[in-house]
């Protein structure tokens, strides 16, 4: 129940990226298309019925739980598996469907497999001119060099794949994969063998290399993190089919789907009655236009409110509760009662982050809610706790469940 806002991502990727909170954009503009694709294996459907495209140099990342088909999808697309239903175009060219299958090796489509896939026997830039059709040659020697200075490995190119770590091997793999200047990159998993730290600064690098080199690229994971921190748009999946595509914040902060919101971060679904000049909560009676996309026509409509771990703040029970934001400013009720600006629980579970704890309370008339506080504001586990409402955005929500 929201509406699609146009992206607002900033970055080298900006102007590529504008417009692209679509599920498909223009064939005119795109250079990957799948067209109702399905796939089945033993009679079961891997992936049901996917309609997607990918603009020229953007990054697009498939993400969702093990299982819900997004590298059944990748595979699809390498020519790996053969669709069972629907159409696979790159570069205007029908790869599969229609009674066609072009095969994985005469597809210009390059691959970055989890495990890298480098030949030890072969020095770094052997492996990088291995796909080359004369990798002999003095261009291939320059396309090389220009990959590994890309890549910030200048000066590597006499080591063996077995003298590196595991982030300067996975950067050789990226190397390799876009040295004969493929239409589209697929990376599956291609962050998940390295360790948490490396991770994070790797994710970042590869980005970087995608978007200096132009390359239109898919990518595949499960960590929602890495997904919205790399990508100009994101396809959550679920049961083999896309449950939505949109830029990272057009996709957190306006979920068009219960499952896209837990999937996305912490998620809390607060009940709540659509009135007409209010929406009364378990926390709180506020103005309907808190609540994104309401109308005159969902007035007496039983609602679950999204809220997030920042969007709350709790307080003793029997303490101040603070100024409350002009935005979320409580309203009387459209029976004329009194607004209620707060609501008491108890706190029954606690995470530390580091930087910050995610309290889990129990609310006395209420679902569980979750509040973000920092590391220093410490609350114990069955203390009595006021939660209030802070957000400074209109919120998601979604019929009662």
């Amino acid at each position: 129940m929201s509406n699609q806002p146009t992206s607002t991502t900033d970055g080298p990727r900006a102007k590529r990226a504008a417009d692209r909170t679509d599920s498909t954009v223009a064939d005119a503009d795109a250079v990957l298309e799948l067209s109702n694709v399905v796939k089945e294996f033993a009679g079961e459907r891997a992936v049901d019925g996917v309609d997607l495209a990918v603009r020229e140099g953007e990054l697009l990342t498939l993400l969702g739980p093990s299982g819900c088909g997004k590298t059944t999808t990748l595979r699809t697309i390498a020519g790996l598996e053969s669709p069972t239903e629907g159409t696979v175009r790159v570069a205007d060219e029908t790869v599969a469907g229609d009674g066609r299958e072009i095969p994985p090796e005469e597809r210009d489509v390059g691959m970055v497999f989890q495990e890298f896939a480098l030949f030890p026997h072969l020095s770094v830039a052997e492996n990088v001119a291995f796909g080359l059709d004369d990798p002999d040659s003095e261009a291939a020697d320059r396309r090389v060099a220009n990959l590994l200075d890309l890549v910030g490995l200048d000066g590597y190119g006499d080591r063996s794949p077995t003298e590196l770590s595991g982030g300067q091997r996975q950067r050789v793999a990226l190397a390799r994969s876009l040295a004969p200047e493929p239409d589209v990159l697929l990376l599956d998993e291609p962050f998940s063998n390295l360790d948490v730290a490396l991770r994070v600064e790797m994710r970042e690098e590869v980005a970087r290399i995608l978007n200096e080199a132009g390359v239109t690229a898919v990518s595949v994971t499960h960590d929602q993190e890495e997904a919205l921190s790399i990508s100009d748009r994101v396809a959550v999946m679920s049961d083999g089919q896309i449950e939505q595509v949109g830029s990272p914040a057009s996709l957190f902060e306006h979920p068009e789907s219960r499952f896209v919101a837990s999937f996305l971060g912490q998620a809390s679904f607060v009940p709540g009655k659509i009135t007409e000049s209010s929406v009364d909560t378990t926390i709180g009676s506020y103005g309907r236009d808190l609540l994104e996309g309401v109308t005159d026509e969902y007035v007496g409509a039983e609602v679950d409110v999204l809220v997030r771990p920042d969007d709350l703040r709790l307080s003793p029970a029997d303490g101040e509760a603070g100024p409350i934001s002009a935005e979320t400013q409580p309203v009387t009720t459209a029976d004329g009662g009194t607004s209620v600006a707060s609501a008491d629980g108890e706190v029954v579970q606690r995470q530390y982050t580091g930087p910050s704890f995610v309290y889990h309370v129990q609310l006395d008339d209420g679902p569980v809610v979750r509040c973000l506080h920092n590391h220093a504001e410490e609350v114990e586990i069955g203390e009595r706790v006021s939660v209030r409402l802070v957000a400074d955005h209109t919120l998601a929500w979604y019929p009662a469940a």
